[in-house]
């Protein structure tokens, strides 16, 4: 009897194994294939269309982006994009103070690459586990993709309305023209309503729209100078 229980931990074992190989084999396969593509689909989009929100959404290149709507979302979500290695270790403390003095208030840190790992291979929402993988998926997006390429699929799938997905789809909807074509104004209020596009408005436009476009605006400004951010604006 203890031989076969032996024998059955050794073979349970060896099959976790395979699968935990086969799993990190197909997940490794997906990250390479959506550095050549774009995602066929993310969970958040998915739920969404399950939610009635519908589906909205028009994939383009870097280049098509136009250069007004890259600088707005580093200005509003990142502006130490081109220098970090996926993560703001300061802006991560300094959220991590805040929220144990406001525990009813939660500030997040996160980057445009931890937000790209997370749109795209994870799902929306918090805890420890789902942290965990997208600590991972930040790590292989910055080591293989590259940062235009994470700015791109970035900018092509993050959630910028109920149902609108991508800069392209966003630009259509609330101002009828081509992501290239944004001015800085209109890049900033799609920038402004990317904390929670749902609730913060870009048609109509939101008071905390209206108002955070207005620094984001200011941050351009400041940052358009920048040699590392010119490089990615190219």
């Amino acid at each position: 009897m203890a031989k076969k229980t032996s024998k059955q931990k050794i073979s349970f074992w060896r099959t976790l194994k395979k699968v935990l190989l086969w799993m990190f084999i197909c997940q490794l396969v997906y990250i390479l294939l959506c550095w050549l593509i774009n995602p066929p689909i993310t969970v958040t989009q998915a739920v969404n269309l399950a939610q009635g929100h519908g589906l909205k959404r028009d994939y383009i290149a870097y280049d098509e982006m136009g250069s007004n709507i890259k600088l707005a979302v580093m200005a509003g979500e990142d502006q130490l994009y081109p220098d970090h290695n996926g993560f703001d270790i300061k802006a991560i403390k300094l959220a991590q103070k805040y929220n144990a003095k406001h525990p009813g208030k939660v500030r997040g840190a996160s980057t445009i690459s931890q937000q790209t790992a997370k749109n795209v291979f994870l799902w929306q929402g918090g805890g420890y586990f789902r942290k965990g993988l997208e600590v991972y998926f930040t790590f292989m997006i910055e080591t293989i993709w590259g940062k235009k390429r994470i700015l791109e699929t970035y900018l092509n799938v993050a959630e910028m309305g109920p149902g609108i997905f991508g800069v392209q789809a966003a630009s259509r909807a609330y101002f009828k023209k081509d992501a290239k074509n944004l001015t800085r104004a209109e890049a900033a209020q799609i920038a402004a309503c990317l904390p929670n596009p749902k609730k913060y408005t870009v048609k109509p436009l939101s008071r905390y729209v209206s108002n955070r476009s207005g620094h984001i605006l200011r941050q351009m400004n400041n940052l358009s100078g920048d040699p590392d951010i010119k490089k990615l604006l190219e």
